[in-house]
This record gives structure tokens, C-alpha cells and sequence, in this order.
């Protein structure tokens, strides 16, 4: 039996995609020669997943988890809507949220953790596979290139972490995840209810920020900029311009601030009047929109089919 060491486990990783613990089966199996290794896993379709990686996955799921005092939440890309609704990557999508939960929202940490409940035969017995190899192994059998995207995960010491799903296309997923962090003595369940509702207001109003302090210093001087210049193309005065942008930057804060906007249950009071009624602290809370930020690609079926025609 040849010796099977981890840089040719990791050589075969980088030229077929495959999972670690796959390679290093594939590799027993062959008894060390590299091609013959490769051949194993075309053959168990593992090797797949290295040909869809180049493919844009802006579509599948945002997850949520929950636990005493702390939520988690995913977003898992694949290329269609079509998977989002397939149980094999909703399972792994809810998997994954529950590790969040412990693990934490660092994605290569996250990729390393164990995936609960898997195993493969290895030299000398069984191993777990890690959420990394799972997500491979995912791929090479839906057919689809995905990717855990992003990850959060909020804490409080006292209070409670609700989550929010709009759209849900079952119990915590769907398309828009949020979570709402909030800290206080009131009961639980009365956190968890006004936790719920900042959550539809965070859905709805895409806040950027939570206070006026966590304003991104560049987007603010960027709007002071923008404001300025329309300012003075009404030939005022500086003071008065002055005081004109004042005015329109408490009124940016309005629109990007969540303690600042205007409630949308009741289209007239503040978030942070809701707040403060409630006897509780907005600690903190995060927005997840599936596929925002990634540039999808057009399609061009002609090209595709003359592509792989070697005509293109």
C-alpha cells in the first residue's frame, strides 16, 4: 500500500474540487496514482463540483437559528430557485444556520467545522466530513455550483435575539433574513414579539445603520458633498447653506438610521420611541437580502450551446 500523505491529498483536492476526506478515499482506493485517483471520483461524481465552481450562484436561501439569548443566520447560494426548493440543500442550509450558532459567523471556520450526522469510510475506519466537504458533496450530486456566501451572529447577555423571515418558503427560510438583538429585563416572550416586529420594519426599510454613530463616516461625507452642491446651486449664502445642509442630513439619518426612521407600523413614531416604551436596548441587528451585491450573469443560450460545441 503506497503511502498517501496530505500534499498529494491536497494536490488532488485543487484539480478536481473534491471534498478532503474523497480525496484521500480516492487516493486509497487507487493506491496512490494521482490520475487513476481522478478517474475514481469522475466515476462517483465527485469531481464535478471543480467544473460548476466558475458558474454564478445568486439564487438559494437565507437561514435562521435560534438558541437562548443568541440567532444565527446564513445565506447558501446556488445557481436556480429551483434548489432553494429541493430538501437535500434546505436540510444543509438549516445545518449550517445551527452551526452558526456555535461556531460562529466566520465562513472558512465555519467551512472546517464538522457537518453533523455525515461520515465516510476512511483508511482505518470512519470520518466525519466537514461542512466544506459536504457542501461539495452537495454540489457534485444537485448538479448546481453553491456557496456559503456570509454568515451573523448576534448575543446578548441579557434579553433576547429574535429572528424574521419574509417570504418564508418554510419555517426559517426564505429570501430576506434579519435578526434583532435586544437587551433588557422585560419578559423574554415580550422581546421576542417587538424583536419580531423591528424585523418586518428592518425587512421593509433596509436600515444601514443602528444609531447615528454607526454611520459609515465615508457615505456621510459623501452625502455632505452631494447636499453642499445642491445647496449652493441655489445661490444662498454659506450660513444658510450651512443650516440647509444641517437639515437634509438629519434628514438622511431619517432614511439610513434604524433608531431614526419612522416605525412602519404606524407610519408616525420612531423606532427608538418603540424602543424605549418597551423598556428595552436595541443592541444591535442585521439584514440579509438573497443574491444582493452579486452581478448575475445574462444568459446567452446560442453562445452556451456553441461553447460547448467548441464553436465559440
Amino acid at each position: 500500500m503506497a503511502e498517501i500523505t496530505a500534499a498529494m491529498v491536497r494536490d488532488l483536492r485543487e484539480k478536481t474540487g473534491a471534498g478532503m476526506m474523497d480525496c484521500k478515499k480516492a487516493l486509497v482506493e487507487a493506491n496512490g496514482d494521482m490520475e487513476a485517483a481522478v478517474d475514481w471520483l469522475r466515476k462517483k461524481g465527485l469531481s464535478a463540483a471543480a467544473k460548476k465552481s466558475g458558474r454564478v450562484a445568486a439564487e438559494g436561501l437565507i437561514a435562521v437559528a435560534s438558541a437562548p439569548r443568541t440567532a444565527a443566520m446564513v445565506e447558501v447560494n446556488a445557481e436556480t430557485d429551483f434548489v432553494a426548493r429541493n430538501e437535500h440543500f434546505q436540510a444543509f442550509c438549516a445545518a449550517v444556520a445551527e452551526l452558526v450558532l456555535t461556531v460562529g459567523d466566520d465562513i472558512e471556520a465555519l467551512k472546517n467545522a464538522r457537518y453533523p450526522g455525515s461520515m465516510d469510510l476512511v483508511e482505518g475506519g470512519t470520518a466525519h466530513r466537514t461542512v466544506g466537504e459536504q457542501l461539495t458533496h452537495l454540489i457534485a450530486t444537485i448538479g448546481e455550483n453553491m456557496s456559503i456566501r456570509r454568515a451573523k451572529r448576534l448575543h446578548v447577555s441579557e434579553g433576547a435575539v429574535a429572528t424574521y423571515v419574509h417570504s418564508a418558503v418554510k419555517p426559517g427560510m426564505g429570501k430576506i433574513g434579519v435578526l434583532v438583538a435586544l437587551e433588557g429585563p422585560s419578559e423574554i416572550a415580550a422581546l421576542e414579539t417587538l424583536g419580531r416586529q423591528i424585523g418586518m420594519h428592518v425587512a421593509a426599510a433596509r436600515p444601514e445603520a443602528l444609531d447615528v454613530s454607526a454611520v459609515d463616516p465615508s457615505a456621510l461625507l459623501r452625502e455632505k458633498d452631494v447636499l453642499s452642491e445642491q445647496a449652493r446651486a441655489s445661490g444662498k449664502p454659506e450660513a444658510i447653506i450651512e443650516k440647509m445642509v444641517e437639515g437634509r442630513i438629519r434628514k438622511y439619518y431619517e432614511e439610513v438610521v434604524l433608531l431614526e426612521q419612522v416605525w412602519v407600523h404606524d407610519g408616525e413614531s420612531r423606532v427608538k420611541e418603540i424602543v424605549k416604551k418597551a423598556g428595552a436596548n436595541l443592541a444591535g441587528f442585521a439584514r440579509f437580502q438573497l443574491g444582493e451585491g452579486i452581478e448575475k450573469q445574462a444568459s446567452d443560450f446560442a453562445a452556451e450551446v456553441a461553447a460547448a460545441a467548441g464553436q465559440g
